[in-house]
């Protein structure tokens, strides 16, 4: 198997999908059917050189994205959020693109890119309560009481619903920390080859 890095800045080798044999090949397979991408996502590829680590990254995405309690446009708020949390441009420029066509409204998306509460998102209270919660996932986990649990629960999230959106929030924090540490964002400028492509809507 031929390892290449074709992004300057990137960390680690990448694996490119023209030379994935045997499990690599299959898991790239499995990253394309989760994502609903003709392409392997960079952020993939970061542990194309180990596939049991890229194991865990698909399993959890696949897992967080496929079905589930939350609706797929709420969930793409709570990644596009989280990575702007974050400070992580790579991420939410991806998340947008998802959340956009998953039904988030471009004013939404574009709110994210520049909001620096969840006050700042133009969406109801009831979202608002559970984007409250979620900020605090990224920003102060440690410090999560059960008032700020209860509050999505007052405001009509299911218990399912709730933990679905931590663990979003939980998972795109580590997907940020990833991306970042590696130098992915910055060695494309901070734009994704998702953020990129073409609307379906």
């Amino acid at each position: 198997m031929q390892e290449n890095s074709m992004l300057k800045g990137v960390r680690v080798p990448l694996v490119e999908e023209a030379d994935a044999e045997g499990r690599l090949a299959d898991l790239y397979e499995d990253v394309k059917t989760a994502t609903g991408l003709p392409f392997v996502p960079d952020m993939f590829r970061l542990t194309s050189t180990r596939p049991e680590l890229l194991h865990v990254v698909t399993t959890g995405y696949a897992g967080m994205f496929k079905d589930g309690a939350l609706a797929r446009e709420t969930k793409e708020l709570i990644a596009a959020w989280t990575s702007q949390v974050n400070q992580c441009p790579y991420c939410v420029g991806t998340h947008n693109w998802f959340l956009l066509q998953f039904g988030g409204s471009p004013e939404l998306a574009a709110a994210v890119e520049t909001a620096t509460t969840p006050e700042d998102l133009p969406v109801d209270e009831r979202t608002l309560a559970l984007m409250r919660l979620v900020t605090k996932v990224s920003t102060a986990a440690y410090q999560v009481t059960d008032a700020d649990w209860a509050a999505p629960a007052d405001a009509g999230w299911s218990d399912d619903e709730i933990l679905e959106a931590v663990f979003c929030a939980a998972l795109f924090n580590f997907i940020n920390r990833l991306v970042d540490s590696v130098g992915l964002g910055a060695a494309l400028q901070q734009k994704s080859r998702i953020s990129q492509q073409e609307s379906t809507r």
